[in-house]
């Protein structure tokens, strides 16, 4: 499970006041709004890679409010990818696991069965420079998934792929959630993503000035 609860976050001029969302345990959401309306700031937020104004965040029950983005369980996946240029595939997966000192031979079987998920087994000694969008997608998912986080944000993952691939990275998202249980929340512009992977669906939007998560059924 994770909620947000009377949740208030500034970034610079902009600021979110007075958010509350709650997403159960292994449930599929997305969350829309139109651009600029503070979605990243709100995947930001509960990673804690931005400083939390007021309010609570839990996750599975514990309120993480004041934890470092590396205790709260939580992959994260940016738009951007932020994916490392001088690391290989192989590294990229394991890179969690090393920073959470795992030792070696369970690295290496884990990253093993997240690179057969994803479909990336074939690419593991090669560095990320010069795979496709759809490959280098699945990287960034294994990153973010290989130390088994009980909450997965996804920010706009599917937006830069071509019909194909999106359809295919589609599919693996709705895999991995089902099989792990996972709780994800997911961003996008897409209605279509929405329609097709959405358990819950949530809409940003400013009422009276006022940012609200407003749960559609």
């Amino acid at each position: 499970m994770m909620e947000l609860s009377d949740v208030s976050v500034a970034a610079g001029t902009f600021s979110l006041r007075g958010l509350s969302l709650r997403i159960e345990t292994g449930e599929y959401a997305v969350l829309m709004g139109k651009t600029g309306i503070g979605k990243t700031t709100i995947l930001e937020t509960i990673c804690g890679l931005r400083k939390l104004g007021g309010g609570k965040i839990r996750i599975a029950g514990v309120d993480v409010s004041g934890w470092s983005a590396a205790d709260r369980n939580v992959g994260y996946v940016p738009q951007d990818l932020a994916l490392f240029p001088t690391m290989t595939v192989g590294q990229h997966l394991e890179f969690a696991l090393r920073f959470r000192k795992v030792p070696r031979r369970q690295r290496a079987i884990r990253v093993g069965e997240m690179a057969k998920t994803l479909q990336i087994e074939s690419l593991l000694d090669r560095k990320v420079d010069g795979l496709s969008g759809g490959e280098a997608q699945r990287v960034a998912l294994g990153r973010a998934l290989t130390f088994s986080p009980s909450v997965l944000l996804l920010d706009e993952p599917l937006s830069a792929l071509d019909a194909e691939t999106r359809q295919n990275v589609q599919a693996i998202l709705r895999q991995i959630n089902r099989k792990t249980g996972v709780t994800v929340l997911h961003v996008t512009h897409s209605q279509g993503e929405a329609e097709s992977l959405a358990d819950r669906w949530f809409c940003l939007e400013r009422v009276d000035g006022a940012a609200r998560i407003q749960e559609r059924s």
